[in-house]
Formats: C-alpha cells, sequence, structure tokens
C-alpha cells in the first residue's frame, strides 16, 4: 500500500460522535511509552501526523486520522501508568471499552508491545480482555532496534509462550522499529487486505 494522503480529523471522548462508520477502521493502543505515535507516524509516512512525546499518557482522547480518503486509523489512549487520578484513569478506561466494543466499523486493533521488556501482566491483562469482548486484535512489537536482535527476539518468543497458556491460537504479530522502518510494509500490506475484505461485505 502506498500512502497519499494522511490528515487529522478529529478529537474525541465519546464514541458516538466519531465520523461516520462508513469506512474500515483500525485502531492502535497500548502502554504508555510505547512509541506509538512513532509508529502511526511510520505507517502514515508523515512525522508530524501523531503527537509524539517524551511525557507518558499525552494521548488523552479517540484521534481519528483519514488515510488515503479511504480507511480511518485511530490513535487511543495507552493504558498504564500515566500520571493520572484514579478517577480519571476508570473515565479513559470507560472511553476506551465503549469504543472498542461498539464502534461497529473497528476492524482490528493493533496492540503495541515493547519488545525490549520481558511480558507484562498490564499487557497479557488487556489482550485477554479484548478475548472476552471477541474484539479482532493483532500484536506489534516496537522498539526493535533498540536491543540486540537475540534479546528481542527471546522477548518476543517468551511473550507469545506466556499467550499460548491462555490462547489456543495465537494473533498475528509484527516486529517493528520506527528507526529503521522495519514491519511498516507487512502491516499496511495486512491493513490492505482487510479493507478489500471490507468493502466485499459492505
Amino acid at each position: 500500500m502506498i500512502i497519499k494522503s494522511a490528515e487529522y480529523l478529529i478529537s474525541n471522548v465519546d464514541w458516538q460522535k466519531c465520523p461516520t462508520p462508513n469506512l474500515p477502521e483500525y485502531a492502535f493502543i497500548g502502554r504508555s511509552n510505547v512509541g506509538k505515535s512513532s509508529l502511526i507516524n511510520m505507517l502514515a509516512n508523515n512525522e508530524k501526523l501523531a503527537k509524539t512525546s517524551g511525557t507518558p499518557g499525552k494521548t488523552q482522547l479517540i484521534n481519528h486520522f483519514l488515510i488515503n480518503q479511504a480507511w480511518y486509523l485511530v490513535d487511543l489512549p495507552g493504558y498504564g501508568f500515566a500520571k493520572v487520578s484514579q478517577s480519571q484513569r476508570r473515565s479513559w478506561e470507560q472511553m476506551i471499552e465503549n469504543y472498542l466494543r461498539k464502534r461497529e466499523n473497528l476492524v482490528n486493533v493493533f496492540v503495541l508491545i515493547d519488545s525490549r521488556h520481558t511480558p507484562q501482566k498490564l499487557d497479557i491483562d488487556f489482550i485477554n480482555q479484548l478475548g472476552e469482548w471477541q474484539i479482532p486484535f493483532s500484536l506489534v512489537f516496537t522498539k526493535a532496534d533498540k536491543n540486540t536482535q537475540a534479546e528481542t527476539s527471546r522477548n518476543i518468543k517468551a511473550f507469545l509462550n506466556k499467550l499460548r497458556e491462555t490462547w489456543e491460537f495465537l494473533p498475528a504479530h509484527f516486529v517493528t522499529s520506527t528507526v529503521k522502518k522495519t514491519g511498516r510494509d507487512a502491516i499496511l500490506s495486512m491493513i490492505d487486505e482487510m479493507n478489500t475484505e471490507f468493502r466485499a461485505i459492505a
């Protein structure tokens, strides 16, 4: 897939105010500081599309971007250690849950996992929650250039083995580096295929 255009559309706290659900939609979510904005910018081939920040928890809304006038890319707030009050965190969780469970044109959720670390309970819990809600998802292991190749492979293998304890089938997974643009073509190719399926059903 060649990205010809990528534009920011709108930010919301309410899924019901999101754009008309007439195009296929792909959401990106992960723990705070997982490199989500950098990944989105890499996929869209636009370094200024999503705001990158050294401060975890910067994304606080449901952010919609229109890609190639054909599909929506959605930047969701991170889950995890953002320094916010308990009530604020709960409202974020409710906002994300409502969006994930009720957005009818949501085709796939890309869950970002930091490949520098061993399996984290927070990520596993979130993935299991998606399973309970029966929401299709894929895994994106980020920051593959930050460790040695052997260490990255070891962490990814450990994560997938952890999932095998509760999952019969593993989802598709991608290994990415925004520095080297690793994984970009594979993710966009999968989105391209899903777009074709979406249009065939619509």
